[in-house]
């Protein structure tokens, strides 16, 4: 029989060993900046633009050059981020023109039975947090049934925009709605119920006065509940919330960056002692742009590049926070965008609002390279070596896998995951990427395909089978 003494002594040994693994169990800071192009930045080539913070994290970090986002839009982009799977899978990726959401009320998001890191990393004992965009769905059948949420997918705590910013968002940047407006045949109606009215006064045709009345009254009620939805559309999708309950509606984007930073360094205090994911959802830098009063007219390149000044000022806020926490060692930080910018962007009073895709062809929306080539940037002091630049095809659906191993949660079994575990390519234990194939998605439809040979030198750079995919649609 064992003694009590030497059974005292046993778990004393014991402890400090689960404590220790305890201790060693990864934090991640994982960061997305909203349509941020892999142009904008020093560490991707440019010179115009100050971001020290970015360029400071790839210095001490990992660059990844061949780094691509599973879809071009936002909404696809990020379900594909947060689950590790195409978004086609998970049936964000549809087959309209509109590939995203644009109404909070809308019914629809990111399915309940999808698994995000934040979910695995909650069942492993994380504390996880949610600040900033969402973009994945809000409701089912109710107002207030969430089930979309981000809480329902893993995040016990969340801070920000359930949609993405519009135009609509900020009083004197117009509207989103404009599009659709334009959309509307009021002209032709208007010519139409012109043209008959003349008709009839020239006696060139008889048209009964009510069939005319009625017509201008028809115009005049579909050219007022337009202005009306336009009027009200703010007051019911601008919305900020924290967790379940909205804190501002429609929201005010004053210093919205600062106080999105504050929630994050508040949360990495109050779990410095514990095991946490922290997902920092960036507003900036999409449409309609905004930027604190300290930023603003600092950059050359006008709104947007505040913007972007902006985003990297809080970038350093964070690694400071981590730093003076001492923290930075037990932390993967990740950093990205969510697709390419958005080039056609100019505002209402005739501003460019858009960055920059540096050599690559076109930006969001496209699936030339501009519009998914996105910055990659990883940092782990200790485990990850400092100033490595890695050439190899890489997804922004890698992310989950290698949340999935480090938190001991695990690789899902039950489904197929598109992403790879990036550890190993990070730590140079393998020279070759794991992807032997990455697709490319313009909402449902596959428009292109990039081989990668991952057992030879040989690397498939931009190929695109774009005829070859028409072909075998056509036979």
């Amino acid at each position: 029989m064992i003694s009590v003494r030497v059974l005292c002594l046993g778990l004393l040994l014991v402890m400090p060993c689960c404590s220790t693994l305890e201790q060693k169990r990864p934090n991640f800071v994982l960061m997305m900046v909203d349509d941020l192009g892999i142009g904008d930045l020093g560490c991707y080539g440019n010179r115009t633009l100050k971001t020290p913070s970015i360029d400071r994290l790839a210095e001490t970090g990992v660059r990844l050059t061949q780094h691509i986002a599973a879809a071009p839009l936002c909404t696809p982009s990020r379900a594909a981020f947060l689950t590790g799977r195409y978004p086609i899978r998970s049936g964000m990726g549809g087959f309209h023109k509109l590939g995203i959401y644009i109404i909070s009320a809308a019914s629809g998001g990111l399915p309940v039975e999808e698994i995000t890191f934040a979910r695995l990393a909650k069942e492993q004992g994380y504390d996880t947090a949610l600040i900033g965009k969402w973009h994945q769905g809000l409701n089912c059948e109710r107002s207030d049934d969430h089930c979309h949420h981000p809480r329902a997918h893993g995040f016990n705590h969340f801070y920000g925009i359930t949609m993405t910013n519009l135009r609509d968002c900020q009083p004197g940047h117009g509207t989103l709605l404009v599009n659709v407006h334009a959309h509307i045949p009021y002209g032709t109606l208007g010519a139409g119920v012109a043209t008959l009215a003349f008709l009839h006064l020239k006696g060139v045709v008889r048209v009964p006065r009510r069939l005319t009345l009625a017509a201008a009254i028809l115009l005049a009620l579909l050219v007022s509940s337009f202005a009306a939805f336009v009027f009200v559309f703010p007051n019911f999708n601008c919305i900020l919330m924290r967790n379940e309950e909205i804190v501002e509606q429609p929201f005010n984007s004053e210093n919205l960056t600062q106080r999105m930073t504050s929630e994050a360094i508040e949360f990495l205090e109050k779990n410095s002692a514990r095991p946490f994911l922290l997902f920092f959802s960036f507003i900036q830098v999409h449409t309609a742009l905004f930027a604190s009063p300290y930023f603003r007219g600092r950059s050359q390149h006008g709104l947007y590049g505040d913007a972007v000044m902006e985003v990297d000022w809080s970038v350093g806020q964070i690694m400071q926070t981590l730093e003076r926490l001492n923290l930075q060692d037990n932390t993967l930080v990740y950093l990205t965008s969510d697709q390419g910018p958005h080039l056609e962007e100019i505002s209402i009073h005739g501003e460019v609002h858009r960055g920059w895709s540096g050599i690559y062809k076109a930006g969001k929306s496209t699936n030339w390279e501009g519009g998914i080539r996105v910055p990659g940037i990883l940092r782990w002091p200790g485990l990850l070596p400092a100033g490595k630049v890695i050439d190899e095809p890489t997804s922004n659906m890698d992310v989950f896998p290698t949340v999935a191993q480090l938190t001991g949660a695990g690789i899902p079994k039950d489904r197929i995951i598109d992403g790879q575990d990036l550890m190993p390519l990070l730590r140079g234990e393998v020279e070759r990427s794991q992807h032997e194939f990455l697709f490319h998605y313009c909402n449902g439809y596959l428009n292109a395909v990039r081989p990668h040979n991952r057992h030879s030198d040989t690397l498939f750079r931009n190929i695109w089978f774009m005829s070859w995919l028409m072909f075998m649609e056509s036979v």
